[in-house]
């Protein structure tokens, strides 16, 4: 069974209205109401929800393969790829207070999640170089439930992401996404999506990641 859990929603951002690529319209407007309607609540991954953040990822199409250590496993772990093993990384990590991210929550269901964390817990993501004065948090992941797609909640993952990031203190929030066209690091999101957002283009990482950035 899974687990319900009331959630908390983040405070509000100066930012634009969602914008994620809408499902074709029906009949009656009835799309439209459902996106209005499907408002998610996150909350932090800490010990205390460990269990909504491994039951969204142990579920059928969830990224438990991953864990969501691609992008922070030191050299040593990195050479322990099965998912059991990535598990024990991450929960190591949540054990010993290290930020990782946010599960979102609708009707207290785990129904979404993404990796915000400072960029300094990542293996390096390509981000362009720190100053003194600059405290940069990443949003290297996002993951839906399938369920819950084509429904607005990526934009909503991405405000939730900056709040969060703007509530413990950064002043950047940076992201990695890539075109919709691309062949790979999709999981990253869409350039499009994050224009929409205010965020601006400061560089590119490999052939196919934009970084973008939003001052917090």
């Amino acid at each position: 069974m899974t687990k319900r859990h009331t959630g908390y929603r983040l405070p509000a951002l100066r930012l634009l209205s969602f914008s994620d690529d809408p499902p074709k319209p029906k009949a009656g407007g009835k799309v439209v109401a459902e996106r209005m309607s499907m408002r998610l609540e996150f909350r932090e991954v800490t010990k205390e929800s460990w269990d909504d953040f491994a039951t969204l990822f142990e579920e059928r199409g969830g990224p438990k393969t991953c864990w969501c250590m691609v992008w922070r496993a030191s050299t040593v772990e990195a050479k322990q790829r099965d998912g059991n093993s990535r598990r024990a990384q991450i929960k190591a990590r949540v054990d010993c207070g290290t930020p990782i991210g946010l599960v979102g929550y609708f009707e207290g269901e785990p129904v979404a999640w993404c990796s915000i964390a400072p960029r300094e817990t990542y293996r390096s993501l390509g981000g362009v170089h720190l100053n003194d004065t600059e405290r940069v948090w990443s949003l290297a992941c996002m993951f839906i439930k399938r369920t819950h797609r084509s429904k607005g909640l990526t934009s909503q993952i991405i405000q939730a992401a900056a709040a969060h990031a703007r509530a413990s203190n950064a002043t950047i929030l940076e992201a990695y996404p890539v075109d919709r066209e691309s062949p790979s690091y999709r999981f990253m999101g869409f350039v499009e999506t994050f224009v929409s957002l205010g965020f601006c283009e400061v560089g590119t990482a490999g052939e196919r990641r934009h970084i973008m950035r939003l001052h917090l």
